[in-house]
């Protein structure tokens, strides 16, 4: 097989797929004068086009190209995180839904406020924030990463493209711009995906009998140990941290309570999670499926110069067997992964900025004009901040790892305090203080302590996935018995 570059026509078609997406975004612009507009659209968005823009957040270039190669390079393990999403679907439209629809108006940390005080809401933001930067980092790197291996551009120019790129349609159409352009960018990806899985069984000699033969023989659909071992990243592992994540996701992100609030009732809200969540499912599995078919067409099919890194595996595809053209149509799959995560990020991160911070502490008697040209230099200072720290983790060792120990650290609390919030109508501001700082403190230290602590046998004996989860159930055990001892002592 001879390698060859991507042509011309499809870096055109690339750029104009690129440049059609932020001149989309900023046509909405004339929706995003006000706050409820920039926030929320409005409150006009319909159920079908919030679920899509869900289906969109939860896919990035992650899912894109990291999820073929982990089918290829082993099996479908990491699928189980998907099969999670009903139980916490089922959790978040029961009780998540309905609380915040009745609760707050624009962020999920005005709820934690009315339970707990001011320090609750600062403390959920501002964690957010840095999560949310962090996020868009990881991602904007990641997708400049594989779009790097594609196209004869250098990783730096290609995150200060994709940066500005979302940054000004994110900026000029608020959230409006981010929910069509998600659906939009959900209907590229998924196109993508299917072409790409069409092509490999078109071009695989025995087609789907012998990819469903081989894989079967490999072990390849195989989804982890069953066995109750926490050790190992086995079933249970994955599936308990999945309902955890997902929880998570649906309880405190404020990607997800934005969307749930721009909805124009409670039912409406209640199908867009069912229809992105349920989406999901059969979305992901493609994506599994393209890197058990590489592992089946190269086994039998093979190709010099096929990539030792199994990452790479789904570009090298792409660039040495899609006719010119659709190698374009491709890329413009990578970049609507990318870029349908990123803006999530961006305004949601300038929403909480300017409600919870800005509103709330430093001008409560700001104008609603005056709201909406903070919200907008927010967007503009943390993409740019966020792009910035993009470009440093270029010379990281693993970005992945980074983004890991970031949401463990700042997110480990998050999760715990919303659910004693919840379930524990009585507790008092003091005992959630001590609930979360015992609950982050341990979450700092099972994150590091295999690092600094592993020669003292001080370190964390679970599975690296079992740290956030962990921390949670500290969260909630500690705002238990304190819930129990405090109340005990004031009789």
């Amino acid at each position: 097989m001879e390698t060859h570059t991507v042509a011309t026509l499809d870096y055109v078609i690339a750029l104009i797929y690129m440049l059609a997406t932020a001149g989309f975004g900023a046509w909405f612009v004339r929706r995003s004068g006000t706050m409820q507009g920039f926030t929320l659209a409005g409150k006009l968005i319909p159920g079908w086009a919030i679920g899509m823009s869900l289906l969109a957040t939860y896919l990035s270039s992650i899912s894109f190209l990291a999820n073929p190669g982990k089918s290829y390079a082993s099996d479908w393990r990491p699928f189980v995180f998907s099969l999670t999403l009903p139980i916490a679907i089922i959790i978040a439209t029961r009780w998540f839904i309905p609380l915040y629809r009745n609760r707050v108006k624009t962020t999920a940390y005005e709820y934690l406020e009315q339970r707990f005080g001011i320090w609750a809401r600062v403390y959920m933001g501002a964690a957010y924030i840095l999560l949310q930067i962090g996020r868009f980092a990881v991602v904007l790197y990641l997708t400049a990463l594989a779009l790097a291996s594609l196209l004869a551009i250098d990783i730096a120019t290609l995150i200060l493209v994709l940066g500005g790129l979302t940054i000004v349609y994110t900026l000029a159409g608020g959230f409006a711009a981010v929910i069509w352009t998600d659906v939009v960018q959900s209907v590229v990806l998924l196109l993508g995906g299917l072409f790409c899985l069409f092509l490999l069984l078109s071009h695989m000699p025995g087609g789907w009998e012998q990819l469903s033969a081989t894989a079967a023989r490999e072990h390849k659909f195989a989804l982890g140990s069953m066995d109750p071992d926490l050790v190992i990243q086995g079933f249970w592992v994955i599936f308990v941290f999945g309902i955890v994540e997902n929880l998570k996701n649906f309880s405190v992100d404020q990607n997800y309570i934005q969307r749930f609030l721009s909805a124009p009732s409670e039912a409406e809200a209640k199908k867009s999670l069912w229809l992105g969540g349920l989406l999901y499912i059969p979305v992901s599995a493609l994506f599994f499926m393209i890197g058990t078919a590489l592992f089946v067409y190269y086994l039998n099919v093979p190709a010099a110069g096929l990539p030792e890194k199994a990452d790479q595996v789904f570009p090298f595809f792409i660039v040495n067997e899609l006719p010119t053209g659709l190698v374009g149509l491709v890329i413009a799959g990578v970049l609507a992964a990318g870029m349908s995560t990123l803006d999530s990020s961006l305004n949601s991160s300038a929403t909480v900025w300017t409600i919870d911070f800005y509103r709330r502490l430093l001008n409560p008697g700001a104008s609603d004009a005056r709201q909406v040209a903070v919200i907008r230099l927010a967007t503009a200072v943390i993409g740019v901040l966020a792009t910035v720290a993009s470009l440093v983790m270029i010379d990281a060792r693993s970005a992945l790892d980074v983004w890991w120990k970031i949401s463990a650290v700042f997110g480990g609390g998050m999760l715990g305090l919303f659910l004693c919030a919840l379930f524990y109508q009585g507790m008092q501001p003091r005992q959630a203080v001590l609930a979360t700082v015992v609950g982050v403190l341990f979450v700092a230290w099972a994150t590091v302590s295999s690092t600094w602590f592993a020669g003292a046998g001080w370190s964390f004996p679970l599975h690296a996935m079992m740290i956030g989860v962990c921390g949670t159930l500290v969260v909630v055990v500690t705002g238990f018995l304190s819930f129990g001892f405090i109340r005990r002592c004031d009789r």
